[in-house]
């Protein structure tokens, strides 16, 4: 496999797994404010979401720094996109546009 097809690979396995991570502490804010033991959901999910992101980055780097970094950028460029996917309906503004209009 080319070098530069692996390395595609490890920033998309980056994105997967930070849709995995964020979208998990989404998911476990949600459905933990409304359980009798939120505790208990945070601890646990914290737990799977950072032994799977760890462990997903062990297995795509295989050693390598290279792949290591780029599933890293992934990891933290799929932040942004699951705020704006999982974002409340109604919140379409810009953030520039509510501090605009909070400070009038």
């Amino acid at each position: 496999m080319s070098d530069t097809l692996t390395l595609l690979l490890a920033w998309l396995a980056g994105v997967g797994l930070g849709g995995m991570f964020f979208g998990g502490l989404w998911w476990t804010v949600r459905t933990g404010m409304s359980s009798p033991r939120p505790a208990l959901w945070f601890l646990a999910s914290a737990v799977l979401r950072m032994g799977a992101a760890l462990g997903g980055f062990f297995l795509v780097s295989g050693g390598n720094w290279q792949r290591l970094l780029l599933c890293l950028l992934g990891f933290v460029m799929a932040k942004p996109v699951v705020t704006w996917v999982t974002r409340p309906p109604g919140q379409d503004r810009t953030r520039r546009d509510q501090e605009a209009n909070h400070a009038s």
